[in-house]
């Protein structure tokens, strides 16, 4: 529950959760629209299930669009469902290595900090630095 928890304020600080909404409308209203051009879509379920079709790529071909209005509003949410199926987990990956890295730059803004005051450490905080510095290296040799 706590990675979806930081997933969406991830989405909302970045923007992405309206890219999100708006995809979501853009799906209602194009089911909507479906039901009322296509003569084979007779139920907003069924048009739904037909959007779902074409915005996962599946295309079970169970229902077709056969209208021109149909056809176009099925190129819009194919386009858009791509787009919006590479955008957010970008979002969500980019701001997950600027964490990383701000981490990291913390973590060595404290070593190099620790390492300043060297004469003035305990013989705790020296072995602490020494153990920190053996895992790095062992680390970086893997």
């Amino acid at each position: 529950m706590r990675k979806s928890r930081i997933m969406w304020n991830v989405l909302k600080r970045t923007g992405a959760d309206k890219l999100l909404y708006g995809y979501l409308v853009l799906l209602l209203v194009i089911s909507f629209v479906i039901v009322l051009v296509e003569p084979d879509i007779n139920t907003y379920f069924d048009g739904l299930w037909y959007c779902y079709n074409v915005l996962s790529t599946i295309g079970l071909g169970d229902t077709i669009a056969v209208t021109f209005v149909g056809k176009v509003l099925s190129i819009i949410l194919s386009v858009y469902s791509i787009l919006i199926i590479a955008v957010i987990p970008g979002v969500i990956t980019s701001f997950y290595l600027e964490v990383i890295k701000l981490r990291t730059n913390e973590s060595m803004e404290k070593f190099l900090y620790d390492l300043e005051r060297l004469p003035e450490l305990s013989e705790k905080e020296l072995g602490e630095i020494s153990e920190k510095v053996k895992k790095f290296n062992k680390n970086r040799h893997r």
